[in-house]
């Protein structure tokens, strides 16, 4: 049985490497002892090549390597040109390829794909967290949020929420209904990440009509009243003075000028 050796060499981890080498040797392997693949990763030195290489040599391996520095990968070739060892750049032909076509330069950062992955993540992670502590389903959702948001009914919270999600933002929203008590998490947490929000009677007024209408209700059921938005507002007002948190008139705002808002405010705050 022929045995082949690989060496996997990555200024990261070697995760994309790996795969696609182990799909380029799948398809000849019939056994998991015909090809052995070596990694080594996080490689930033020409020292570190030239033992890589070395090694190569003795063990007659093909190196495989995604280096995103363009020196590195010159020095790991003209390494191999010098002890006959052959090697397979798997990034460089294409970061040049992109680069000519972008007119721009790299910016030659080893693991950028991999915080990419993590971003992604957060952001999933964060929707998934609006949408489970949405609407003061679960209290322990105020402790574990990077933002809450309380308010009376069609104040947007909830797109609010997952706007900010997107952006990678663990937000929890809490209803103010006067008749209903806030949870006591709401009372323990930092005011400085908890936003209040109001709109003016006149556009919640026409907001709640409108939503009654849709749902087949009459639009002067209590909760579109002048009356009962003045009680909620003031409830508001309480809770919120209660808190200590900031409050924002959300009156004819969109959801992104509310979120700008909200973020510089917390930028402002770290940057302090």
């Amino acid at each position: 049985m022929t045995r082949f050796t690989l060496f996997i060499v990555s200024d990261s981890v070697g995760e994309t490497a790996g795969l696609v080498t182990k799909a380029a040797a799948s398809q000849f392997r019939h056994d998991l002892e015909t090809v052995s693949i070596k990694r080594f990763s996080y490689i930033e030195e020409v020292s570190q090549l030239e033992e890589i290489v070395f090694l190569a040599k003795q063990q007659q391996a093909l190196i495989v390597f995604t280096l995103v520095k363009s020196e590195m990968r010159e020095q790991l070739q003209l390494l191999c040109e010098e002890l006959a060892v052959q090697c397979v750049d798997l990034l460089g032909p294409l970061i040049e390829e992109i680069s000519h076509q972008l007119k721009q330069s790299p910016f030659e950062e080893p693991g950028l794909v991999r915080q990419l992955d993590n971003e992604y993540f957060k952001k999933i992670e964060a929707i998934e967290f609006a949408v489970r502590y949405d609407d003061g389903r679960d209290p322990k959702g105020v402790l574990e949020a990077d933002i809450v948001l309380i308010g009376v009914s069609r104040t947007s919270k909830t797109p609010l929420s997952q706007f900010l999600a997107n952006k990678g933002y663990k937000v929890a929203n809490v209803p103010l209904v006067p008749e209903v008590e806030p949870p006591a998490e709401l009372f323990s947490i930092d005011p400085q990440k908890c936003f209040g929000l109001y709109s003016s009677i006149e556009q919640l007024h026409s907001i709640r009509k409108a939503r009654l209408e849709t749902l087949g209700l009459k639009d002067d059921a209590n909760y579109a009243k002048i009356a009962r938005i003045q009680q909620e507002i003031d409830y508001c007002k309480d809770i919120t003075a209660r808190v200590g948190c900031d409050v924002i008139d959300v009156t004819n705002r969109a959801v992104e000028e509310t979120a700008n808002t909200i973020l510089k405010t917390l930028t402002a705050r770290k940057a302090n």
